[in-house]
């Protein structure tokens, strides 16, 4: 037997696992830098007079305490750096990096490439309830305006999730057996929003519309407690079910095989999802391949191990969607989920053939 048949010594696979931990490390390192950098270029895109080094400077200020004069230059920059700039792009960070620790859940759970947040038809949910709102006037609860179309978003998305979940607890169901209820119940919304949209005048059709594919503006610090909240929770909870995750990548048998009870896991997986897309989607609309896309990065530069996975997909999904607002924001009055969807399909064909190209297989 020849010293190629052997395999791989233990100094390639020490080399090779640095060289696996080095990828991890420069790809967190290079989103984070990324999400500083338009963070800054944020802040520094719609008030003229100041550099990007001084919008650091000014948040830097902001925090510690540190005050200007009244009604001067960086004063005013300060205002409108903490009271739009700096909320409207946290916004966009906490939904990326909620959606696409979403998408890496959802792939992992069903064992599909395919699956992202909204395959459960929880987006589809979330539109019927908001247009419902804008169009109609019905709410689902007491709350109106601004705030009634958030609930109702809110409420939509968390009825096909719980229609699932019934469904789930009373009849064993394959990975593919949801994805296909999922794809049914968007069906039956998107008839039903189709139905109420062409009922309405030009100027609705335009609010429900846009609030459709997907807008990050006008977002405020009100917008940023619920978010933030869910996501920490729910990342949190993802975080420590990555060894479940794991093993559920291997397929449903080995997972019941190494004593993990598939449909129980499953189910309170889904129900924290719909929680987290549903917090998402209620303030954001429906903006799409961040949840798809993040983790097919990721699992193409480090692997698939969820530990780093999830972690990681959270920066990059962070990143991609803080980029798309910022092209959005340049363009002018082009809604962040347009731009998205843009990049993201590009993106998710390119990674589709260096995938198959690198392992002869799509996952």
């Amino acid at each position: 037997m020849t010293s190629d048949d052997e395999g791989p010594t233990k100094d390639e696979v020490i080399s090779e696992y640095h060289h696996l931990m080095a990828r991890r490390l420069i790809l967190l390192l290079v989103c984070i830098v990324g999400i500083i950098l338009f963070v800054g270029l944020f802040s520094l895109s719609a008030y003229e007079g100041i550099s990007l080094s001084d919008t650091y400077h000014i948040i830097w200020d902001h925090i510690c305490g540190n005050e200007y004069e009244k009604r001067s230059l960086f004063w005013w920059a300060d205002r409108y750096i903490w009271n739009t700039a700096i909320p409207h792009a946290l916004v966009a960070i906490i939904a990326g990096a909620s959606l696409a620790v979403c998408g890496a859940l959802m792939q992992s759970l069903m064992g599909n490439p395919l699956a992202d947040p909204y395959s459960t038809g929880i987006s589809s949910g979330a539109c019927f309830g908001a247009v419902a709102a804008i169009v109609v006037g019905v709410s689902f609860s007491s709350v109106t305006g601004e705030m009634g179309i958030v609930t109702n978003a809110f409420i939509g998305a968390l009825i096909p999730a719980m229609l699932i979940i019934f469904i789930s607890e009373r009849v064993r169901m394959t990975p593919a057996t949801l994805i296909l209820l999922g794809t049914a119940i968007s069906y039956f919304f998107n008839s039903m929003i189709t139905y109420v949209m062409v009922t309405t005048d030009a100027d609705t059709l335009k609010s429900a519309y846009l609030w459709q594919v997907g807008s990050l503006d006008g977002m405020t610090w009100s917008s940023v407690p619920l978010m933030l909240a869910v996501t920490i929770v729910g990342s949190a909870f993802v975080m420590m079910a990555t060894r479940k995750l794991n093993v559920m990548s291997l397929g449903e048998n080995s997972a019941i095989s190494l004593g993990i009870d598939v449909q129980k896991f499953r189910i309170i997986c889904l129900a924290l999802m719909a929680v987290m897309t549903a917090a998402i989607v209620s303030y954001t609309g429906i903006i799409g391949f961040v949840g798809l896309v993040a983790p097919h990065i990721v699992r193409l530069v480090i692997g698939s191990d969820n530990k780093f996975v999830v972690p990681i997909s959270m920066a990059v999904g962070a990143f991609l969607l803080l980029f798309a607002d910022y092209i959005a924001y340049q363009l002018s009055n082009i809604p962040v989920g347009v731009v998205m969807s843009l990049i993201g399909s590009p993106v998710f064909f390119i990674l589709i053939v260096l995938q198959s190209r690198k392992s002869g297989v799509i996952y």
